[in-house]
């Protein structure tokens, strides 16, 4: 019997230049291209298969579509998904665990140079007159930081994580890192064990590549930042929640903290109250950090590769304990 694959919000993994091929050849595929609350009930009614990248499978949604047997999570973040209620009804949620990090990492250091150096608005500058008119050869607008030296402290020190950390290591950055499971520490990369509260008071530079739970929603809170340097730039392509936003740019705003780019928000899209917004020296992008084709390629074949393994009886990349 031929399986019913229902894509809740397509339009993220495939603007236009990402096929579905790879999906398309394991069932019947319904694809929307965006799915509203109040839509995704009906369209997964008939539904062997769903699959969503941040459409929002709750438990009130779940209880009602009994057909459903399998959640892909076309991203590495699965809070999309109640899936410990998924699991109590019997059905395994499956998320693509490797494909951003070539991605992430190399977006993470675009926008710490970017806080470094400030080349857009130098670029502006020169595109606008002010090198014809400045009388130098040169000239600067804000202060050029170099990062040898500086210590780069990384939260999360997974996948992610640590190649953020080889990149540092190779600008001649010391690396801290934390971590909530510390097994398994990379032998390729010269780091050392810290606490959060630690890379708070010595790092000039914390990223933040954990994932979204209980235990760190707004981990990043007034506290924490006022233990970091007034020198220090504060990073996060994670999930937006992690930081308390409004503290955030208190500290911004007072020179408690000298910069922070973040390509995600505790809302999104952004709302027009967040106060990041007006925040001193904060750059902001739209999540974007996971967005190249190269790695929304390979999240569609792992996507698919989830989906072929389930339908073969082989479930990989399972995040819940089914239980029923």
């Amino acid at each position: 019997m031929t399986s019913r694959i229902v894509i809740l919000d397509g339009a993220t993994l495939n603007p236009g230049d990402n096929p579905w091929t790879a999906i398309e050849q394991l069932g019947d595929v319904s694809l929307h291209s965006a799915s509203a609350p109040a839509e995704i009930v009906a369209r997964l009614k008939d539904a062997d298969v769903a699959v969503t990248n941040k459409a929002r499978l709750t438990e009130g949604i779940l209880e009602q579509v009994r057909n459903l047997k399998f959640i892909a999570v076309s991203a590495t973040g699965h809070d999309c998904v109640d899936s410990a209620a998924a699991a109590r009804l019997g059905i395994p949620v499956a998320n693509v665990p490797t494909y951003g990090t070539p991605s992430v990492a190399q977006f993470t250091f675009a926008l710490l140079l970017e806080l470094c150096h400030r080349v857009a608005l130098h670029d502006e500058a020169v595109h606008a007159g002010e090198w014809q008119s400045c009388g130098s050869f040169s000239f600067w607008k804000t202060p050029q930081i170099e990062l040898q030296n500086l210590t780069l402290g990384v939260i999360g020190f997974g996948r992610i994580g640590q190649q953020v950390a080889r990149i540092g290591s190779a600008f001649g950055m010391r690396i801290l890192a934390a971590s909530r499971h510390r097994q398994n520490a990379p032998d390729d990369i010269p780091f050392s064990w810290a606490t959060n509260d630690e890379i708070a008071e010595q790092a000039d530079v914390v990223t933040l590549h954990c994932s979204l739970n209980e235990n760190s929603i707004g981990m990043i809170n007034r506290e924490f930042l006022s233990r970091m340097k007034s020198s220090a730039f504060l990073l996060n392509t994670s999930r937006g929640p992690l930081i308390d936003e409004t503290a955030l740019a208190e500290a911004l705003n007072s020179g408690q903290l000298a910069g922070a780019a973040v390509d995600v928000a505790s809302v999104e899209p952004i709302t027009d109250d967040n106060p990041l917004l007006k925040a001193r020296n904060c750059l902001i992008t739209p999540h974007m950090a996971w967005s190249s084709l190269a790695a929304r390629r390979r999240m569609m074949q792992i996507t698919a590769d989830n989906i072929r393994d389930f339908l073969a009886g082989t479930p990989s990349n399972i995040v819940n304990a089914v239980t029923s």
